[in-house]
């Protein structure tokens, strides 16, 4: 007898059902969420495993790596669809859940999720590093000029460069304001030297990287444009063509049809939010900086340095 199987992943249990293939409920149990007690269970030779379905989400890519490689049947099912599929059941617990999603693997009513492999979600998480750093760095600046503002000290625009200089001058004889202002100062030049170690090492990366320094010979994509497309697509052999790579990073426009209604709406931003922005960052560069298109300017050169 074949037999499917739903977790409901949490960070320290995890919820298991099996079914068989009439739909009935052959064991229930919550396991510790670590691949190797979850292989535990799951390699007893009683059942005939057909899919483990493992819902999307923080442990996911862990889980699944670690049951994949001990061979058993799992499946990375797509988030939204696992959502609407368990809203019909009355009073949501991991026990019902795992319940559901053992039911879509019996019935085959799922959409699999792509897992990225390690060398892509070791760059993603470099690049969410980054830019992580980048937005705290920000958020001290912004911080620091509305400290002062109060004082009626106004830093005005200034750049990457001269922020310190532009802080430290107009605090001269202002010693008890100095020694606040003092302490956030390091913590962004510490920032900003941590920030500054990851951007070099996203630079490594691409300089050894063909794919990205191709895709940097189009204007406005730079590293980190190039490095986040690679480590987003991961396998272009997962696509079925080109135009399938929109869809898939939610750019597309969402259609509402209902009768003789047929309405296209906005983008539907179900895909990687972070690569959205890239995109859009690359595209405003591209239209905005007009000028340098009929330059003979070098894509690579922040790479020789």
């Amino acid at each position: 007898m074949k037999h499917y199987v739903g977790m409901d992943v949490s960070v320290k249990e995890t919820s298991l059902c099996i079914v068989d293939e009439a739909g009935g409920i052959c064991r229930e149990l919550k396991v510790s969420s670590h691949p190797d007690d979850l292989i535990e269970v799951l390699k007893d030779p009683t059942w005939h495993l057909v899919r483990i379905g493992l819902e999307a989400g923080p442990l996911s890519q862990w889980l699944f790596e670690g049951l994949s490689n001990a061979g058993l049947p799992v499946v990375c099912i797509e988030t939204r669809h696992t959502k609407a599929f368990l809203k019909a059941t009355v009073n949501k617990t991991d026990r019902n859940d795992a319940r559901g999603i053992a039911q879509m693997m019996r019935v085959n009513l799922f959409r699999p999720v792509h897992v990225k492999t390690i060398s892509s979600q070791q760059r993603r998480a470099l690049l969410t590093a980054r830019k992580l750093i980048l937005n705290k760095v920000r958020d001290i600046e912004n911080d620091i000029r509305g400290l002062l503002r109060n004082f009626g000290l106004k830093v005005g625009v200034i750049g990457r460069i001269g922020f310190l200089a532009r802080i430290t001058e107009p605090l001269e004889g202002m010693d008890d304001l100095a020694e606040i202002i003092e302490p956030l100062l390091s913590a962004r030049q510490q920032l900003r030297a941590s920030f500054e170690a990851l951007h070099r090492k996203v630079l490594a990366i691409v300089r050894d990287d063909v794919t990205c320094r191709r895709l940097m010979i189009i204007l406005g994509v730079g590293p980190v444009v190039a490095l986040g497309f690679v480590s987003t697509i991961d396998i272009p052999g997962r696509f079925k063509n080109s135009k399938a790579v929109g869809p898939a990073l939610g750019l597309t426009p969402v259609m509402n049809q209902s009768g003789e209604s047929n309405r296209l709406g906005r983008i539907s931003l179900c895909g990687d939010t972070m690569m959205r922005t890239l995109l859009y960052e690359a595209a405003q560069v591209m239209l905005t900086v007009v000028c340098q298109a009929n330059r003979r300017i070098d894509p690579l050169a922040e790479l020789k340095n």
